[in-house]
């Protein structure tokens, strides 16, 4: 079977999706597609001959709460209930709600910047810790913030290749050398 749900889904989008097993095409069977995380969210599979449908119009995913769900299709037939698929989904947030200074930045994205940035201004300190008045102040060791940095300039690295559809430098360029 191929895969029902997909990785993401963007609130304030049509979302459709579909589903057919023969164990599961009878008239006596329904699927149900839940969602846990920061919102529920309950979808009832339409019948269209021995498939099951599913098509949420924009103006009911615009209110989905964004956000990572765990998701599961159930197979019902009175008493009977089955997993048929399950997993994990992000819902992205609708766009078109978002205001001025919306971050769309990635989690991993935004930790490396941060990193990037408190190396960037250690260059200028070079006090580990130091104390003022009773207080005492802690900083990260530089050694520590590169290992931080390297973790995630790869976590960025991988989000880029799956935006670019799995290469890892963005387009791919053929060569060919010819002899003459």
């Amino acid at each position: 079977m191929t895969e029902i749900v997909p990785k993401t889904i963007a609130a304030g989008i049509n979302f459709s999706a579909n589903a057919w097993r023969p164990e599961f095409s009878g008239a006596d069977w329904s699927l149900t597609l839940l969602l846990r995380g920061p919102s529920v969210i309950d979808l009832q599979a339409t019948r269209d001959g021995a498939r099951h449908v599913w098509d949420v119009p924009a103006t009911d995913t615009s209110t989905w709460k964004p956000g990572d769900y765990v998701f599961e299709v159930r197979a019902t037939n009175g008493a009977d209930v089955v997993i048929v698929s399950e997993g994990r989904v992000r819902v992205r947030p609708d766009l078109a709600k978002a205001g001025e200074g919306y971050d769309g930045r990635s989690e991993a994205r935004k930790a490396l910047d941060a990193i990037e940035a408190v190396i960037a201004k250690r260059a200028t300190l070079d006090q580990e810790r130091y104390r003022i008045n009773n207080r005492e102040l802690y900083r990260t060791p530089v050694e520590q913030l590169l290992r931080l940095r390297s973790h995630y300039v790869e976590l960025v690295r991988r989000e880029d290749a799956k935006a670019n559809g799995g290469k890892l430098f963005g387009r791919q360029v053929k060569f060919v050398m010819g002899l003459r």
